[in-house]
């Protein structure tokens, strides 16, 4: 049993020849608002793409926006703790998907911003030592984040942070986690631009570091041991919340005892899925569809130099 804490909003998306650039307006197409937010689509992935029973705790306005929320989660089989905020509107980001399927993102965090140490024994949540792992991105606050991770830690319950978005970490919250989950420029952030990935990530203080790299596949370091995986070929459509999936399947399948190396060809399968299909949760693929895809493809994990 997993429990993923963070942010939860709904997005609101529309498609564009390109990213505006400053102070330039672009014309767009097609307008559609999806669930999202990190935590909520991790939870998500967790759920329907790792086949893990998935609890999450997550902080919500009293507001229309926070129904599609709740919708999309009971749909995904995610069981919510939803803590209501009475004086912030359910969070919110604005994104802007091009035509060659990147995207532009500004979050208002609105009722995210209200997730509180204390909620994590007062949302009616299991007691923590009966979950396996806790799973936990960047978008709520920071000191929140710090005490969940302390507490589960103490618990024997496997921390994993996604360090999204990129931000200076303290040594103590890193000293919490079992597993650190991070793209290119996170790990530039966390741990300087100096040297290769390897040295980036032989710098980090975590037991097990794992960088994607969009096209490139991902990297890992686990102790002394490096596996990297190479990317499906997919043609995207959207890449809103292929990250998320990927790091909700990767910790689904640790959950179920697969290896590292497994969990990385299963997560980036689902990733790779999740950009073939506009949207974050609506996109993120279910356990069966990515057995499927990685039936018909090769790509397996190797050992790093």
């Amino acid at each position: 049993m997993l429990l993923v804490t963070g942010s939860a909003n709904l997005d609101f998306v529309v498609r564009a020849p390109h990213i505006p650039g400053p102070g330039e307006t672009v014309l767009g197409g097609a307008f559609k608002t999806y669930p999202g937010g990190k935590g909520a689509n991790q939870a998500a992935a967790c759920a329907r793409a790792g086949g893990a029973v998935t609890h999450m705790l997550a902080a919500l306005g009293n507001d229309a926006y926070a129904l599609p929320i709740e919708a999309s989660l009971a749909e995904a089989g995610v069981v919510l703790h939803s803590v209501r905020v009475a004086d912030q509107a359910t969070g919110t980001a604005f994104i802007c998907v091009s035509d060659d399927a990147e995207n532009a993102i500004t979050v208002a965090p609105g009722a995210n911003q209200g997730l509180a140490p204390a909620h994590l024994t007062s949302s009616g949540l299991p007691p923590l030592a009966r979950f396996s792992h806790l799973l936990m991105p960047l978008e709520t606050p920071l000191v929140t984040v710090a005490a969940y991770a302390h507490a589960a830690h103490a618990q024997g319950v496997t921390v994993v942070l996604n360090a999204a978005p990129a931000q200076a970490l303290p040594a103590a919250l890193l000293a919490d986690i079992d597993i650190l989950i991070v793209n290119e420029g996170e790990l530039a952030a966390l741990a300087g631009a100096a040297g290769d990935l390897e040295a980036q990530l032989a710098r980090i203080a975590v037991p097990t570091v794992v960088v994607t790299l969009g096209a490139r596949g991902c990297l890992a370091r686990s102790g002394q041991q490096w596996l990297r995986q190479p990317a499906f070929a997919v043609t995207p459509v959207d890449t809103t919340g292929a990250g998320d999936t990927f790091c909700g399947a990767l910790v689904a399948a640790l959950s179920r005892g697969l290896t590292l190396a497994e969990a990385m060809r299963q997560a980036s399968a689902a990733a790779a899925l999740a950009c073939t299909k506009m949207g974050a949760q609506s996109s993120i693929p279910t356990l069966a569809e990515v057995a499927d895809f990685l039936a018909q493809h090769s790509p397996n994990p190797t050992q790093a130099p």
